[in-house]
């Protein structure tokens, strides 16, 4: 495991670990919503995200960031969480997955990410724009994954994979792809050093949950 930050073993030192063979596998959950914000001239405006740990990893952020020890995050707390996280998750292009006709669309970095400390559970929420203006033409992509396979960040339900406002002329399907089928059809591009040790490969996006948008060529 590598780690490029101050803290030891968690929040950033998870979404930063290069793991082996033995151990590549989820030891982070989260729940996730993303709403694809569109404008009038039906181009992307926004990816709005909030990923939701689950209960054992944000109890152990908790014990790593709460200073003070009053079992809580004040506002100082959360903002060095959220630049923690912020900073390591910028190589990783913050586990966005947007392609457009199967080739990846370059996103802008987020301001800023904010952190919360709600109901036992850590929540993050970032919103990120295209660099370059994207319209929805064609098949477009959209989903989160973490190369190092460390962090499963999943979408629970398909109606938290909202486009705000859905095209006319676009049709929405939530794509869960089954990991065997998905092995499958990428034989050829899978090298022996994805077997032997996939995190960091960027072949991760395969398994991913993607909100797949299929929409009339505009002229």
């Amino acid at each position: 495991m590598r780690i490029r930050t101050r803290t030891a073993m968690l929040a950033v030192a998870v979404m930063l670990a290069t793991t082996g063979p033995a151990s590549v596998h989820p030891h982070v959950f989260a729940e996730a919503r993303l709403d694809v914000m569109v404008n009038p001239d039906e181009t992307v405006k926004a990816l709005r995200h909030v990923w939701r740990f689950d209960d054992v990893f944000s109890s152990t952020v908790l014990m790593e960031f709460d200073k003070n020890s009053d079992l809580k995050l004040d506002d100082s707390e959360l903002e060095e969480v959220s630049k923690t996280v912020f900073d390591s998750l910028a190589e990783y292009n913050y586990f966005q997955l947007v392609t457009v006709d199967g080739k990846d669309v370059k996103m802008k970095p987020p301001a800023k990410l904010m952190a919360n400390y709600e109901n036992d559970q850590l929540l993050i929420l970032f919103e990120s724009e295209p660099a370059e203006p994207l319209k929805l033409s064609g098949k477009i992509d959209f989903g989160i994954y973490d190369p190092t396979f460390y962090t499963a960040i999943d979408f629970t339900e398909d109606d938290h994979m909202r486009v705000d406002p859905m095209p006319a002329d676009c049709t929405r399907e939530v794509i869960r792809p089954d990991p065997d089928t998905a092995i499958a059809q990428n034989q050829k591009t899978l090298t022996d050093a994805f077997f032997n040790d996939p995190a960091g490969t960027d072949l991760s996006k395969i398994f991913a949950t993607k909100l797949e948008l299929n929409c009339k060529a505009k002229r």
